[in-house]
């Protein structure tokens, strides 16, 4: 228990948010893809607990990538939909209960709740 999945072709952000889980979450193990279609093979062969997917990327967006690792039996309460789009626009693409979450990545708040996740991603971890 405890393996993250980010999918982000923005690289500079997928490699901060990988140093802040490893300095605060040390039991979650993170693996990350910039490439949206190298994501498709990883989410194919690994068990993963949570996935981070940026809604907006070249060649394969975000919504496609959520389609596909649900279609081959991930939980969707196990997603996390990210974007630099505001809240209103991610909930009318992606209406509660639809998955996890649908995230801001560049506000505070939002990024608060995502601490959350980590968090108790952590807790479950560290009680297997």
């Amino acid at each position: 228990m405890g393996k993250i999945v980010i999918v982000d072709d923005d690289a500079a952000f997928v490699g901060a948010l990988k140093e802040q889980i490893h300095a605060l979450y040390p039991l979650l193990e993170v693996l990350t893809c910039t490439d949206p279609l190298q994501a498709l093979a990883v989410l194919k062969k690994e068990q993963v607990d949570l996935l981070l997917v940026d809604l907006e990327m070249p060649t394969l967006d975000g919504s496609k990538i959520f389609k596909y690792a649900v279609s081959i039996g991930m939980d969707k309460n196990r997603v996390v939909i990210l974007s630099g789009r505001d809240s209103d626009y991610l909930h009318e693409q992606f209406p509660m209960g639809t998955c996890l979450a649908v995230l801001n990545k560049y506000e505070a708040k939002q990024k608060a709740v995502l601490d959350m996740i980590f968090s108790s991603l952590h807790r479950k971890a560290a009680a297997n």
